[in-house]
């Protein structure tokens, strides 16, 4: 099983050209960052994860700037968003975004996607929450065009342009895997239709897991997938031994452990605690 951690990058946290190497050193899978563009003061939307926001979640940086820093200062680590808010980006400058990463990174990118849960957020970017996930798969869908066509179209119902050239198209073919941020069974439903992976947080709706996982096989198999299609990556902070045991031996392919957004004094400490589940 491959042993990740997960965090939110800020300007207080420990920096990613520091993080990288640190975790690379101690065999570490990968790094995944988190992303929110803002957070409307007065949001309706509650915080799936309890009652408080933290404040880094609006604080975060960019996480393709910060995997980028991270990317040059390692040379085995993958790289992911984790997840990446693609209904609110431009789906053609994010896929410029994504290939950019992967040849930076010589093939070690990882695109992590969810449609979110902060409305106003959404509506701040001209999205319309109600049709988030018609707007994912279709930027999905249109990115991957971009990625394998030397002259790509896409006309969907939200997102639409003609004949067009973009290059660098990513190292990894056809394109970097691609993690679907979210619970059981929508997520698991759009993983499959065009994904690579599935990504849920332990204990958001994950109650069932073992009947979880059992039933993303028989859905691989029903859309003509096979089961290793589907890489699962369950987030989990903070370890459990009991947990991590479950989840292993239900063949969860990575746990993603989360790091608070705090500086190297407190960090290494903590990512020091998770390598004992590195085997």
């Amino acid at each position: 099983m491959k042993i990740a951690i997960a965090t939110f990058a800020t300007n207080y946290s420990m920096a990613m050209h520091e993080l990288g190497p640190e975790l690379e050193d101690r065999g570490f899978e990968s790094l995944w960052l988190a992303e929110h563009s803002h957070i409307p003061v007065g949001s309706e939307s509650m915080w799936p994860g309890g009652t408080e926001l933290p404040q880094f979640y609006y604080d975060t940086l960019d996480p393709f700037v910060a995997l980028t820093a991270a990317a040059v200062s390692t040379r085995t680590l993958k790289l992911g968003t984790g997840i990446a808010l693609v209904i609110q980006r431009d789906p053609i400058h994010l896929a410029k975004e994504v290939a950019s990463l992967d040849n930076i990174s010589n093939g070690r990118f990882m695109l992590g996607v969810g449609g979110g849960w902060n409305l106003d957020e959404m509506r701040h970017h001209g999205v319309v929450p109600e049709t988030r996930f018609r707007r994912l798969r279709e930027s999905i869908e249109a990115m991957k065009e971009l990625w394998a066509n030397d002259v790509a179209e896409y006309h969907g119902k939200i997102i639409d342009f003609g004949p067009s050239r973009q290059n660098p198209k990513p190292l990894q073919l056809p394109h970097p895997p691609i993690h679907v941020g979210g619970s059981y069974p929508g997520a698991v439903r759009r993983a499959i239709s065009y994904g690579n992976g599935w990504m849920p947080i332990w204990g958001r709706g994950t109650e069932n897991i073992a009947e979880q996982l059992d039933a993303v096989e028989r859905d691989c198999e029903a859309a003509g997938r096979k089961r290793s299609d589907i890489e699962i990556s369950i987030y989990l902070a903070p370890s459990d031994p009991e947990t991590v045991k479950l989840l292993r031996d239900l063949g969860v392919d990575r746990l993603v452990f989360g790091l608070p957004s705090v500086g190297e004094q407190e960090a290494l400490p903590i990512i020091d605690q998770y390598t004992c589940h590195i085997q």
